[in-house]
């Protein structure tokens, strides 16, 4: 369910007390990534996150390796959301991938 104003998405942004600079700050902290693009897919009330995270930590790592490294340093904020979808890519990766 998407907010249909802007104070009702913050009130239900403050229900879920997970925000996009508060999952972005703490992937920055525990993973050591050096890019993180947060969006909000649910229309602004905290419950549907799409992101993209670079950090050398992913070097020779699958898809899965990465996408448990990131759940796991978000587990809190993870339970507390509807949907999670991760985008994981190294700084070389990234570089090769990015909008130019």
């Amino acid at each position: 369910m998407s907010a249909r104003t802007d104070d009702e998405a913050a009130r239900n942004a403050a229900n879920s007390g997970v925000t996009p600079e508060a999952i972005k700050q703490k992937l920055e902290t525990n993973l050591g990534a050096t890019h993180v693009e947060i969006e909000d897919m649910s229309g602004g009330c905290g419950q549907m996150f799409e992101a993209i995270i670079v950090s050398p930590q992913f070097a020779k790592k699958t898809t899965l390796a990465r996408h448990r490294l990131v759940n796991a340093a978000l587990k809190e904020e993870i339970a507390a959301i509807h949907a999670w979808t991760p985008k994981c890519h190294t700084p070389e990766e990234w570089e090769k991938k990015r909008p130019q």
